[in-house]
């Protein structure tokens, strides 16, 4: 192909991502609104009132969405039992950690699983309802 056509695709190229930046920048551009200081000041202690009404649901969700979070972090842990368990049923065999080893490895099996479900479930945790 002559070298022009390889300079204008180049050129449509640059000419397009300009055009898609220009219209695209300025949308999505944050807005501010402003609100009247008389309007916050009659509207705060309802506010206030709010957030003391919410309070205890909201300690709730975070203890239960933690609780979950610990769950998610020891089925992470828990997958490193599958190569561990793979050595311990081959190599360490002969002494003994054969049970051991197949019994880690279907742990380590079965934790991704449990993560996935674990993951699942984790925005019903943050509601407040403890997940199974």
């Amino acid at each position: 192909m002559p070298e022009f056509v390889f300079h204008l695709r180049r050129r449509t190229a640059a000419v397009l991502l300009f055009a898609a930046l220009f219209f695209a920048v300025p949308a999505a551009a944050p807005r501010l609104h402003a609100m009247d200081p008389v309007t916050i000041a009659v509207l705060a202690p309802v506010a206030v009132k709010a957030a003391q009404v919410a309070l205890p649901y909201v300690v709730r969700g975070l203890q239960c969405g933690g609780a979950q979070l610990i769950k998610m972090g020891l089925d992470v842990a828990n997958i490193l039992r599958l190569p561990v368990g793979l050595l311990q049923s081959t190599l360490g065999a002969p002494i003994g950690f054969f049970d051991l080893g197949i019994s880690n490895m279907c742990q380590g099996g079965l934790a991704p699983f449990k993560l996935a479900w674990d993951s699942v479930t984790l925005p019903i945790a943050l509601t407040g309802i403890a997940p199974p």
